[in-house]
């Protein structure tokens, strides 16, 4: 299936494609952290944006 830019709901929210620059400048501000760090956690547990967040909020100390 192709990135359909004129969708803005669905499926398509839920998933990280790190091969659009737009889309991986943008989830990487969304989730405060570098576009090389989301292809890390992308690579580490896949394009799930749910997944993604909860790599990533491993590395940040409990407080």
């Amino acid at each position: 299936m192709s990135d359909d830019k004129s969708k803005s709901q669905g499926q398509d929210r839920q998933r990280i494609n790190v091969h659009e620059d737009y889309e991986l400048r943008d989830w990487a501000k969304s989730l405060n952290t570098t576009p090389e760090r989301l292809k890390e956690a992308v690579q580490a547990v896949g394009d799930r944006a749910e997944k993604v967040r909860e790599y990533l909020s491993h590395d940040k100390p409990n407080r």
